[in-house]
């Protein structure tokens, strides 16, 4: 158990690591701008420096303080592990955004909007691979989705858009456009490594549907469908179960079927939409 956590706030740190190179080698200095609470960071920096010439104010340490309520927020509304994994994201980048110089390596500013948007976007993706995410937008969104009954992209898309907006208006509009080329590179980078759907859908065949189950509720409030299943070769009767998940729960799923039943069959498909009760209260 202790190796497994270990590897996952490794993976989690190297994520930051390449956020962090993305940022400071490729689009800090070409003025273009990652999505998220980064993208805001990185925007709310260049306007310190260039329109009241305050020096110092790195994207680093406003990324850190833009992230302290949302850690609140999800701590209460999200859960409690993906928001501790969450922070340990947010930090690392802070300190790899303050030790790492800002130095571009391309003057380029396509290399700087492809490579930054590749770079950034492995960095994300190895993170939710790992079940947390970079904080920031991810919780908010969450939260936001939950409280106005909306799916989640519709929030990625009114931030990122104002990201754009403003990066246009203050600055020349091409930095707008470059802006929307490394987002839509990350996103690719992201589904390759990744999911970027929302919501998915498991259908875990099991000869241990009750300690899965229970499992299950003791790590996450997920209503399951249990139906009986017989293989067709074998003949063996088996249990179904369904369930839906968020991406963010992908990683804590796989865990819990490989430690009460590693012989499971489970299938992981995209669900577009659903009907009914999602999130089960107790």
């Amino acid at each position: 158990m202790f190796f497994i956590e270990a590897r996952r706030i490794f993976i989690v740190m190297v994520g930051a690591l390449f956020n962090a190179i993305a940022l400071n080698f490729f689009l800090i200095a070409a003025n273009v701008y990652a999505s998220g609470f980064t993208g805001i960071a990185q925007l709310l920096s260049s306007i310190f420096q260039d329109f009241f010439n305050i020096d110092g104010v790195s994207t680093g340490i406003i990324l850190f303080i833009l992230n302290i309520p949302v850690a609140i927020l999800g701590w209460y509304k999200v859960g409690k592990g993906f928001t501790i994994y969450s922070v340990i994201s947010v930090i690392f980048t802070t300190i790899f955004l303050e030790v790492l110089p800002v130095q571009p390596l391309s003057e380029d500013i396509i290399l700087n909007a492809v490579f930054g948007g590749v770079i950034g976007g492995i960095g994300v993706g190895m993170t939710l691979k790992w079940g947390a995410s970079t904080g920031g937008l991810d919780i908010v969104a969450m939260v936001l989705s939950r409280m106005k009954d909306k799916p989640i992209g519709n929030f990625f898309l009114i931030i990122n858009s104002g990201i754009i907006i403003v990066a246009g208006l203050l600055y020349e509009a091409e930095n707008a456009l470059y802006t929307l080329l490394t987002l839509y590179v990350t996103t690719r980078v992201i589904d390759a490594l990744h999911t970027r759907h929302e919501k998915v859908t498991a259908m875990i065949v099991t000869r241990k549907a009750e300690e899965l189950q229970k499992a299950i509720h003791d790590k996450m409030i997920r209503g399951i469908t249990i139906l009986p299943a017989r293989g067709a070769y074998s003949r063996e009767h088996k249990d179904m179960m369904v369930l839906v998940i968020t991406r963010y729960e992908l990683y804590d799923l796989e865990r819990i079927i490989s430690e009460v039943d590693p012989q499971a069959f489970t299938n992981v498909v995209q669900t577009t939409g659903i009907f009914g009760f999602f999130r089960r209260n107790d």
